[in-house]
């Protein structure tokens, strides 16, 4: 990104430019290190009392999260050159210029957005396991494990969490009131496309009915 933040207004004006890019994190390392804003600036192009107002407006950019208004993470920004003004510049200006380079160039960078995935465990009387197979595959859940104990099975899948609520009721009935589960976090993983452009758009409806 190259983006230059200027205001003409009477008297002093506001002048900042960031030049750098951004980077997915490896999501191995998202756990650690959800977001991270690097420094490469050399030569004082940008004087160093500016650069915690650029890592700043980076931050309220992550805060904004502009296509569904959740916080965005696995995102490095790297701040490698810019210009100030002696007169014009200031925190605020610089604050501004990060956070308009972030959301364009965050913008254009096919983003996804992520839901919780949980680990599920599912034990229930044999001959309900086609049941509980079937309950967890219409909750688009993807079965990775199956165990037969004597005359019961346990069941372990992968299910979006947004996908479970309601499913004590239906496993109880599935399964005459036999069986039981267990659900745990496991990690954040993209949704359908579909189900992005629908977010989207009910995020940009939202917004637009609050103007």
């Amino acid at each position: 990104f190259t983006y230059t933040h200027k205001k003409q207004s009477g008297g002093a004006g506001q002048f900042a430019r960031v030049i750098g890019y951004i980077e997915p994190i490896d999501p191995e390392q998202q756990a650690e290190l959800p977001h991270e804003f690097v420094n490469n600036v050399v030569g004082g192009n940008i004087p160093t009392n500016y650069i915690p107002a650029c890592e700043k407006g980076f931050m309220d950019g992550l805060q904004d999260g502009f296509m569904v208004g959740h916080p965005i993470v696995g995102v490095r920004m790297v701040l490698q050159d810019g210009a100030a003004h002696s007169v014009d510049s200031s925190e605020l200006a610089f604050r501004l210029a990060a956070f308009h380079a972030f959301r364009e160039s965050f913008k254009t960078s096919n983003p996804r957005v992520l839901e919780p995935l949980m680990t599920v465990e599912v034990s229930a009387p044999i001959e309900f396991q086609g049941n509980v197979l079937g309950s967890l595959n219409k909750r688009k859940g993807l079965i990775i494990d199956t165990e037969t104990q004597e005359d019961y099975c346990v069941v372990s899948a992968e299910v979006p969490l947004n996908n479970m609520f309601g499913y004590s009721t239906e496993l109880r009935s599935a399964t005459q009131g036999k069986g039981e589960f267990s659900m745990e976090y496991k990690r954040h993983s993209p949704v359908l496309p579909n189900v992005q452009e629908d977010l989207i758009k009910e995020y940009q409806k939202k917004l637009a009915e609050k103007k």
